[in-house]
């Protein structure tokens, strides 16, 4: 199977039915364990990314939340939110079928904090310099549950 060609296949049938052009295909044994377009636009949820999606579906189906045996096809270079995802689920191998900067003038999206050009910017700034308002509140107390954990799992 061309597990790329599925890939865009997912995706051209995504905006076919109003989705956005995003899918994801998780290749394992020569098998798809797990494929998902971007359901944003049909769910209004905005953490529904093809990766995240595929990632949840294939983790829940083996049983981990590691995917290191696995191949991760998707449609186009991740976001930072799933560029996060892909490296906590630790693939063999990631590739992607169209850069941001092919795509980009094609596509446009409408978040307040953001735009495709210079989205990755913003996550090499220090916390206060980024364009998203943030502001910390340290607590003990949060520390505290981190020792807990490490009293759990590590102690």
């Amino acid at each position: 199977m061309d597990f790329a060609q599925h890939t865009i296949d997912l995706a051209r049938n995504n905006v076919m039915h109003g989705g956005r052009p995003f899918a994801t295909v998780i290749e394992l044994d020569g098998e798809i364990l797990a494929e998902s377009p971007n359901l944003v636009a049909q769910t209004h949820d905005p953490t529904a990314h093809a990766e995240i999606l595929a990632i949840r579906a294939a983790c829940t189906e083996l049983g981990t939340e590691h995917l290191s045996d696995a191949t991760i096809y998707i449609l186009a270079q991740p976001c930072p939110m799933c560029l996060g995802s892909l490296y906590y689920c630790s693939p063999r191998e990631v590739v992607f079928l169209a850069t941001r900067d092919s795509y980009a003038p094609y596509y446009s999206d409408d978040r307040k904090y953001f735009e495709l050009s210079t989205f990755y910017n913003e996550y090499t700034k220090p916390w206060q310099e980024r364009r998203l308002p943030m502001r910390a509140d340290l607590r003990d107390d949060a520390v505290e549950v981190y020792r807990e954990w490490n009293e759990r799992n590590l102690g």
